[in-house]
């Protein structure tokens, strides 16, 4: 099989999954919504005190946009491991990691991309300030790719196994704490009057780092389970 240069086979694996998501727009959908009921029922449960809702806004967002990136990845492989493809993909002389790297880039666009679109009014029954709610938007924006590639990982490494949905829940949640806990508190501290800076460089390195290294991780991860 002829080597495509790295550019032109991302975009044509971002294109490829984007366009067999689209077929499937239904389950992103189901992402999304249930990162708006998640949200929602927060405040329904505590009661309408502002500064309670306040006090809980960005965790609570946080918390909902790693489950639903938890419930995002996983099928970022399962559909090309059931039709054969993923196994072709790894016989090709194009580097795995690259085709991991464009299977998350396209599953961030599809998942993750609106979720961004509704933070900003789903923040607003939390009664968080407007730089609260840019600053939430931003730091999701460098922590959802966070989740998902080291969801990768955990796809990868319980990929055709049963209960793999489940699996994958409990090897993505732990590694994800710290940005978890970054995002959050760049939020709660623009909300009390402070500066988000060294949070949100802090999330950024995270994000860097995980981006560099997990794609590495799950490659090394896939070869393994189709072993």
């Amino acid at each position: 099989m002829t080597r495509l240069p790295p550019v032109a086979l991302f975009r044509w694996l971002v294109w490829r999954d984007v366009t067999l998501a689209w077929r499937r727009r239904s389950e992103a959908l189901g992402t999304v919504l249930f990162f708006v009921i998640v949200i929602a029922l927060f405040p329904l449960g505590v009661g309408s005190d502002v500064r309670l809702l306040r006090a809980m806004g960005a965790g609570t967002v946080w918390v909902a946009a790693l489950l639903a990136a938890v419930l995002a990845v996983g099928r970022l492989f399962a559909d090309d491991y059931a039709d054969g493809s993923l196994e072709h993909q790894l016989l090709t002389p194009q580097p795995l990691a690259l085709i991991v790297v464009a299977k998350v880039s396209a599953q961030w666009l599809v998942s993750a991309a609106p979720l961004l679109l509704v933070t900003p009014v789903a923040g607003v029954q939390f009664g968080l300030s407007p730089g609260a709610l840019l600053v939430l938007t931003v730091s999701l924006a460098l922590g959802t790719p966070v989740f998902l590639a080291i969801g990768a990982i955990g796809a990868a490494l319980t990929l055709g196994l049963r209960g793999a949905a489940s699996l994958t829940s409990l090897l993505v949640m732990p590694l994800s704490v710290p940005a978890l806990v970054f995002g959050a508190a760049a939020v709660q501290t623009v909300d009390a009057g402070g500066a988000a800076g060294a949070h949100l460089r802090l999330l950024a390195a995270v994000c860097v780092l995980t981006v560099s290294l997990a794609p590495m991780a799950a490659a090394a991860a896939l070869r393994i389970s189709l072993e």
